[in-house]
């Protein structure tokens, strides 16, 4: 019986470690993903679309999608900043 205990325990334990690294994880992901896209055409696409839709007082008018994820990041990360987000 004590044995059981002991295994339940450790099975807690170890569940809980995994699930806790996995939060921090992921809560600490968007700060890895500050990355200098001023050269990337998408990201000035997004930079000149958020100003004139800030501009004009317009969320997000203009739904671009790209083929690459790393294009959409960019073209993301532009909008909002051109957005003043």
């Amino acid at each position: 019986m004590n044995f059981r205990h002991c295994v339940g325990a450790l099975a807690l334990t170890v569940c809980m470690g995994i699930g806790g690294a996995m939060a921090a994880q992921a809560a600490g992901a968007p700060f890895f993903n500050d990355q200098d896209y001023s050269k990337n055409k998408t990201y000035n696409q997004g930079m000149r679309d958020g100003k004139s839709d800030g501009a004009h007082h317009k969320d997000h008018s203009k739904k671009r999608h790209f083929n690459k994820d790393e294009d959409q990041k960019a073209y993301e990360a532009g909008y909002q900043k051109g957005h003043g987000n």
